[in-house]
């Protein structure tokens, strides 16, 4: 049974409001293309205030003939990340400004923190999407995303994701996608990974993020599309009236990205967050948070499509018990909620910066969690009657062969959780949740290497490479 914060008549009430918004208040689209589209299908237009007015005609159209399902692949193509069909997907990051190391000092993130993130990531089984986790501080933007998602591919076998800039460099970045998977055929039935779709709330679409949608959407890669609106900043001072406000920048992103393109894959990325006015941050784990996330999972799920929230996060800007509270309990929230991907992990607090010791520890909670979400089989053989029998008053399983078959499947064993004897922790040096992040870290980078490009695709890469730079260096 799911997890649910709303009754079937709230769903439907703020799904209403959601479609009141968009026909009375409509959204600031700064972009004369997709604005001739909407008209085109019966919306009204302010041109001269790049403003459109969504009726609801078209929210139901979109709503039937968008993607509902789809599959992002890894270049070993055995590595997937499955959208709308009951699997749980985890990424890292797509990308921050700051690096946080080991002594939680920050810097600016660099394109070798890129190369290090990936092929951690490489190797940690929980997580299915290599995020970049940096934002390369020394490379102009121009052609950042390009270098990026080159060098993720280069260091990892599994999906990726990362920040597209807009339409100029996403050229390219399909053109990388190309080389790599061989044709583009080959890139277009196999997506490495997706453009994401950030309404700025409230009501307004960057012009960047819809041109390049232009570009995208005729492969057609999917799109996810996911809003911040905060409570109290962004979006109205109450949960329901954010929520109704996302969900409304949601379905404009929905209808806009249909027009482009019919039929192309979408996910719901219900990702709004609190404000704290103490502060004036963002906050990104607290109970609101975990409460709002089933909500819009609630909602997507209510329109069929697959959903990304935003949980296991945390306010914490190192890996300790208050990380390990707030991003377990919202995760947890989360997977019960029946989301499909959760992200970004690998945070420090609210877009601190990037930390592979969080990443570690968050890691460590998917396992949890996942043992969570499986439950509890009740069957013949779980049940063990003959074995009970057999045993009887005042004896032990231990020995036992029905015990032997099935604790391995039946209990979670942690990698990184502490349940030594205090003798000998205490003999292991006392390391926290922390440290022993960090070892097990450095472990995994020392020994993990992942298959590296062909080498006919390498230097077709490194070619498209001198190109973005030589071309989109220009533009800047």
């Amino acid at each position: 049974m799911m997890l649910s914060v709303l009754g079937e008549n709230e769903v439907w009430r703020l799904h209403e409001a959601s479609l009141m918004i968009l026909r009375d208040v409509g959204v600031h689209l700064p972009h004369e293309d997709a604005l001739a589209l909407f008209e085109d299908a019966g919306a009204r237009v302010d041109h001269a205030r790049q403003h459109v007015f969504i009726p609801e005609t078209l929210v139901t159209w979109a709503l039937q003939v968008c993607g509902k399902q789809f599959t992002l692949y890894g270049r070993d193509r055995s590595k997937t990340a499955v959208f709308g069909a009951g699997q749980r997907n985890y990424n890292s990051v797509a990308g921050e400004a700051f690096w946080v190391d080991d002594q939680a000092n920050r810097r600016y993130a660099s394109l070798e923190d890129v190369a290090t993130a990936a092929r951690l990531v490489d190797a940690l089984p929980n997580i299915n999407i290599a995020g970049a986790m940096s934002d390369p501080h020394e490379m102009p933007p121009e052609y950042r995303c390009v270098f990026v998602a080159a060098e993720l591919l280069k260091n990892t076998t599994k999906p990726i994701m990362f920040w597209f800039h807009d339409r100029a460099s996403a050229k390219f970045v399909l053109e990388l996608f190309e080389i790599v998977a061989g044709s583009r055929e080959q890139a277009a039935a196999f997506p490495v990974a997706y453009p994401f779709l950030e309404p700025i709330s409230p009501l307004r679409f960057p012009r960047h993020g819809v041109d390049l949608l232009f570009e995208t959407c005729k492969v057609p890669l999917p799109v996810p599309i996911g809003p911040m609106a905060q409570v109290g900043a962004t979006a109205p001072g109450t949960l329901a009236g954010t929520l109704a406000q996302e969900n409304a920048e949601i379905l404009a992103g929905i209808c806009l990205v249909q027009l482009i393109h019919a039929g192309t894959p979408v996910c719901y990325g219900g990702i709004p967050h609190a404000f704290d006015m103490r502060t004036t941050q963002m906050i990104f784990a607290g109970p609101e948070q975990a409460l709002m996330a089933v909500a819009m999972t609630q909602l997507g799920k209510t329109y069929g499509l697959p959903v990304y929230i935003n949980v296991g996060l945390t306010d914490s800007k190192v890996p300790d018990g208050q990380a390990g509270i707030e991003a377990g309990i919202t995760l947890a929230m989360g997977a019960m909620a029946g989301a499909d991907v959760f992200g970004h992990l690998g945070i420090c607090g609210m877009d601190q910066g990037s930390s592979l010791a969080m990443l570690m520890l968050q890691h460590e909670l998917i396992g949890y969690v996942e043992r969570l979400a499986r439950g509890i089989a009740v069957n013949e053989d779980t049940l063990g009657l003959d074995t009970i029998r057999a045993v009887g008053p005042g004896g032990n399983f231990l020995a036992e062969t029905h015990t032997a078959l099935h604790f391995r499947n039946e209990l979670w064993f942690p990698a990184l959780l502490d349940r030594h004897y205090f003798e000998t922790w205490a003999e292991l040096g006392r390391p926290d949740i922390l440290q022993r992040g960090i070892a097990a870290k450095n472990e995994i980078l020392a020994a993990h290497q992942p298959a590296p490009l062909p080498d006919d695709v390498n230097k077709a890469v490194e070619r498209l490479l001198t190109d973005a730079r030589k071309h989109l260096g220009k533009i800047s």
